[in-house]
């Protein structure tokens, strides 16, 4: 979110069903779905965007290895936004990418992050953009757990060791490791956030 902060949208509201903290901005405790289909005119009303995550634990390798059932949410999340008539995004991991539809990828490496963290966006509501150029992955990541210095590229999964070193790599001083595992790096919704509101003035000029 702080990312959509710096790219100018505001306000902001995160919805979630569990508490967060550690978030800064305006925050709702609820079912992240159930908030959208109940609260559409307000919605329409406040904000001129949505930024959708549903949990990707469904389409994540380590989860299914374990043996762990959770919830599909992609398309109940879609259903949701699409009533809202707003422009919008959905965003997951690799293992979701077929499930999205014509999503765009977005890699660390695109922004001068030291972690090459691949998200899949799908766009709707009539908005879309088109990622920078994805550069060549020619860095070797530091195994999980090893100590990390300076320029190192980095996996955050589990318990990775250097908290303090990504946190200055992401930008987000605020967040627990826990936080990191599962975050949208600032830099990536920063650029959705500016080619959001290149949208919406291009729609405002029509």
């Amino acid at each position: 979110m702080d990312g959509y902060r710096r790219a100018g949208l505001n306000p902001l509201l995160g919805v979630d069903k569990d508490p967060q903290p550690r978030y800064p901005f305006n925050f709702y405790q609820g079912d992240a779905i159930a908030f959208v289909l109940e609260n559409l005119r307000l919605i329409r009303s406040l904000f001129d965007f949505v930024h959708a995550s549903p949990p990707c634990q469904h389409d994540t390798d380590c989860q299914r290895i374990q043996g762990n059932d959770h919830p599909d949410l992609i398309g109940p999340t879609r259903e949701a936004l699409q009533l809202t008539g707003l422009p919008y995004v959905i965003e997951n991991v690799g293992g979701a990418e077929a499930k999205l539809k014509d999503p765009v990828e977005l890699c660390g490496a695109m922004f001068g992050l030291h972690t090459y963290r691949h998200r899949y966006f799908e766009c709707g509501g009539g908005f879309s953009f088109k990622a920078p150029e994805h550069p060549p992955h020619l860095r070797k990541t530091v195994k999980m757990g090893r100590p990390l210095k300076e320029g190192d590229f980095y996996h955050a999964v589990g318990r990775f060791s250097g908290v303090d070193y990504v946190r200055r790599d992401l930008d987000v001083p605020w967040m627990s490791r826990e936080g990191i595992r599962e975050c949208i790096p600032p830099a990536y919704a920063e650029f959705i956030g500016r080619q959001v509101i290149s949208h919406l003035n291009l729609k405002e000029a029509a």
